[in-house]
């Protein structure tokens, strides 16, 4: 029995096109323990939300996991059925997706959605479906549920639209949560409600949150861990202390140094990350960020580097770390001589 809600391992996905094999995750590795929050971030095009889809058995086609294992809750769900997937989906696990107005059905009303889902996972009837959807409603801090029920998805605003698909998500109190970019297109006041309003009801019903971003703010402030993607890969994996304080590849130091710092009487130019994110159709054949590295050492061309562990829980794969703890141990070594 594993000891994480979920539990994935090597996991690889490739797109086969017409013009060739778009190789969009390259073993990654992601574990979750019940109430936990895990941050996802990284640039797009990083195989961030490949992986949630992955996990949620909803890679479109013509993408195919070709490798690694998915667990979730203890079952295996990496070859499952889709009969058995819906299942999970949508019960035991939910997402909500980027954009709320493309993800929500423009022909139905908002009730019409929510009941949907309350009577396609649970045993209840009609009214107690459209009973369930105003406590949903009022759950998410939406006023009026019964006239917003009623309503259809463009005459609600983009937060209201966000806190509907938070309800969907919600209905059947599921143990896992996955938040794909959840505040984007919001200004900075709804953002600000919609994490708090997800940190609330976590702690209300218990659950798990994978909170897929960009924005190290949002991570630095609701993560237990992060997880730094880059070029389909976990390139530092670690607590948000770890990360923020005593980050270790120079990707993350990269993101980290491209966020605005506001200190008083302290003007420092912001420092981005030069060039481009990898062509996954043709990746780098060593790491996949030495193309934008400063410190691109030759090996760094030409071999993929293993993960150097600072312990149980940080670990990154960069051979500037293999190269210091070699170092380190030729000095240990000399030193004991």
């Amino acid at each position: 029995m594993s000891d994480y809600l979920v539990d994935i391992k090597d996991l690889r996905l490739s797109f086969f096109t017409p013009a060739g094999e778009v190789k969009a995750l390259n073993n990654v590795s992601i574990h979750l323990k019940e109430g936990e929050v895990l941050g996802v971030v990284g640039e797009s095009g990083s195989g961030k939300s490949v992986t949630a889809y992955a996990l949620m058995g909803l890679v479109p086609n013509p993408g195919k996991v070709v490798g690694g294992t998915i667990t979730f809750d203890g079952e295996s769900i990496t070859d499952l059925s889709e009969k058995n997937m819906r299942n999970i989906r949508g019960n035991r696990a939910s997402i909500i997706f980027q954009d709320p107005l493309t993800s929500l059905n423009p022909v139905y009303t908002i009730g019409n959605q929510i009941r949907e889902v309350i009577l396609l996972h649970t045993g209840k009837n009609k009214a107690q479906a459209q009973e369930r959807a105003e406590e949903l409603l009022t759950l998410v801090g939406i006023n009026e549920p019964k006239k917003r029920l009623k309503q259809y998805p463009h005459q609600l605003s983009g937060g209201m639209r966000q806190r509907v698909m938070i309800a969907i998500a919600l209905a059947c109190e599921p143990k896992l949560l996955i938040a794909d970019e959840p505040t984007t297109a919001l200004d900075v006041t709804i953002q600000a409600q919609i994490l708090e309003l997800m940190m609330d009801l976590k702690d209300k019903i218990g659950m798990s949150i994978i909170m897929i971003t960009h924005d190290l703010g949002i991570v630095s402030n609701m993560c237990d861990r992060i997880a730094v993607m880059y070029g389909g890969k976990v390139v530092e994996y670690g607590t948000t202390d770890d990360i923020f304080y005593r980050p270790s590849h120079e990707y993350t130091k990269g993101l980290l140094n491209s966020v605005p710092k506001l200190i008083e009487n302290h003007r420092e130019r912001l420092v981005p990350i030069e060039g481009a994110t990898p062509d996954m159709l043709n990746p780098p054949a060593g790491c996949p960020f030495s193309p934008r590295c400063d410190s691109c050492m030759k090996i760094c061309l030409s071999t993929i580097p293993p993960y150097t562990h600072f312990d149980d829980i940080h670990y990154s794969a960069c051979w500037l770390l293999q190269k210091a703890k070699f170092e380190e141990t030729q000095a240990g070594g000399e030193n004991n001589g």
